[in-house]
This record gives C-alpha cells, sequence and structure tokens, in this order.
C-alpha cells in the first residue's frame, strides 16, 4: 500500500495522479496533506510536489476522452469535498486511459460514475442557488460585500456569473466557511486570502449608511406585503429553504 500525500489543491490532486502512474502504483491512497494521519505504519509515504506541466498532461489526455465537460465535471467532484474525492477522480482517470475510444463517464452502471453524476448534481444545484440568494451590502468605502456559507467549495464556479452581471461596481464575495473570496475592482476579478477570519459581529459597522437605511425600508416594505391570511411557509420554504434565509436581508 502506497499513500500519496498532495498539497490539497486541484494541480496537486492530478500531479500525484501523473505519479500513480509514472511509478506503476497499483494499491494506492492518494490524501491531501491537511486530513493525512497514518492508520498503516507500513504503508509506503510518497510526498507529492504540485507540479503544473504533469496535471495538464493528465488533463489534457483526459479531454481527449470525456471532453472539456468532462473535466468540469471533475472539477466539481474536487470542489464538492466530497471525503472519496480523490478515490473516485483517480477511478475515473484509470477507466479513461484503460478505455480510451470511450467517454468513461456515461458508464453509469459503475459506482464511481454514478457517485460523480449524483455529485454534480448536488454541486450544480448549490452553484444556482448562490447566485439567487447571494445579497450584496454596501460599505463604507463603496464596495458591495457579501458573505455566503455553501455546502460545497462553490467560489470558482460563480466567478464568471457575477464578473458577467456586475461589471459596474466594485464587490466582494467572502465564503466564511473556508475563509477565502473573490474580489472585482473594475478591472480585476481575483481570489484573495485573508489572514483573519471574517468578525461577524463587527462587520456591521463597516456598513455605508445608504445601507442601514435600505436595509431598514426594505424590511418595512416586505413585512407592510405580505398577506398574513395567505401564508404558505410549506411552499415559501420549498422556494427558499431556510439554510439559505441568513443571506435574506428581510429574514
Amino acid at each position: 500500500m502506497t499513500t500519496l500525500i498532495y498539497d490539497g489543491s486541484f494541480d496537486g490532486l492530478f500531479t500525484a495522479i501523473f505519479e500513480v502512474f509514472e511509478y506503476r502504483y497499483q494499491d494506492v491512497d492518494i490524501v491531501a496533506r491537511e486530513k493525512f494521519h497514518q492508520e498503516n505504519i507500513f504503508a509506503e509515504i510518497h510526498e507529492t510536489i504540485s507540479q503544473p506541466e504533469k496535471s495538464e498532461r493528465v488533463l489534457n489526455k483526459l479531454e481527449q476522452s470525456i471532453g472539456k465537460r468532462g473535466i468540469h465535471q471533475l472539477l466539481k467532484v474536487f470542489l464538492s469535498e466530497d471525503p472519496e474525492l480523490e478515490k473516485i477522480i483517480l477511478s475515473s482517470v484509470r477507466q479513461s486511459v484503460k478505455q480510451q475510444e470511450k467517454n468513461i463517464l456515461e458508464n453509469f452502471a459503475d459506482p464511481d460514475i454514478l457517485k460523480i453524476s449524483k455529485i454534480c448534481k448536488s454541486v450544480d444545484r448549490e452553484r444556482h442557488r448562490m447566485t439567487a440568494f447571494v445579497r450584496f451590502e454596501k460599505m463604507k468605502d463603496g464596495v458591495f460585500f457579501a458573505k455566503i456559507d455553501p455546502d460545497f467549495n462553490v467560489l470558482p464556479l460563480i466567478r464568471k456569473h457575477f464578473k458577467d452581471r456586475y461589471q459596474d461596481q466594485k464587490w466582494m464575495i467572502y465564503d466564511l466557511r473556508r475563509n477565502y473570496g473573490i474580489m472585482y475592482d473594475l478591472e480585476n476579478c481575483d481570489f484573495f486570502y485573508p489572514d483573519e477570519k471574517l468578525d461577524l459581529n463587527k462587520y456591521r459597522d463597516k456598513f455605508h449608511d445608504e445601507e442601514n437605511q435600505y436595509q431598514t425600508l426594505w424590511k418595512r416594505y416586505f413585512t407592510k406585503t405580505n398577506i398574513v391570511e395567505r401564508k404558505n411557509m410549506k411552499l415559501h420554504i420549498q422556494h427558499v429553504p431556510k439554510r439559505y434565509w441568513k443571506y435574506l436581508t428581510e429574514k
């Protein structure tokens, strides 16, 4: 048994997969460094250093059989943070190498491929809801700020949506759970990684005066237009699940 340890990045994972084939490992386990704890004292440990050129060679080879859409599906599996993501991605790569003339991601009879399909649907659902329920709040410096706490690491998947939609204003989206975000300054749209987590008890102090007024008006509007006699909480929760209420000003 050989355990390959990588840095937790997408490039790092595919570098490790490249080295599985390079060193012809058979019985192998790939683990992110932050999750590694040695259970089997007899297992051989292989430290993988992320190398984009190795990662690209694997991805370019894969693209010939599963296409760009297939690569995007594997990215979604990686961003899902599923406990077995390394195992099922490695399984799909091995199958693709053996059956290069087929798109193995269409073989739903295989349990790993079926799981990839299910994970992608879940990640797509979360991505869609993030684009629908994200709420921006204007800060004192004029930047529009939004906080999210998604089940999956979907920030890279919603980046283009918000960049295309809000090109005329500065904005930031911050993932509370993973402590990183996206920042758009009217020219560049880049990821940022703060040293400390956001203090939710203090960040409201940085609101622009207009934001406080807007939120007060919006809550009042929501209350006044609500018809109590026609309240249907079951339908409401079906369209707006409770776990997304924390993003909504009116809640």
